[in-house]
């Protein structure tokens, strides 16, 4: 994955599988990463602090 610091990516369905696969990734290219889900809040706090523990910015959001 290219150079992504100074982006901010929301990814949706984030929590989980291949979303929470980019999410790691787009996080470790640099971007800050917001994980958005619906209904896998401890999935997406668990993507938010695997992203932290290496040195990246991450929140969660619960969108619909």
């Amino acid at each position: 994955m290219k150079n992504l610091s100074a982006k901010v990516i929301l990814i949706t369905g984030g929590s989980k599988g291949i979303g929470a696969t980019i999410a790691r990734q787009a996080a470790g290219a640099g971007a800050k990463v917001v994980v958005n889900y619906s209904s896998g809040a401890q999935d997406a706090e668990d993507v938010v602090s695997s992203i932290k523990s290496e040195g990246g910015e991450a929140i969660s959001i619960k969108a619909a």
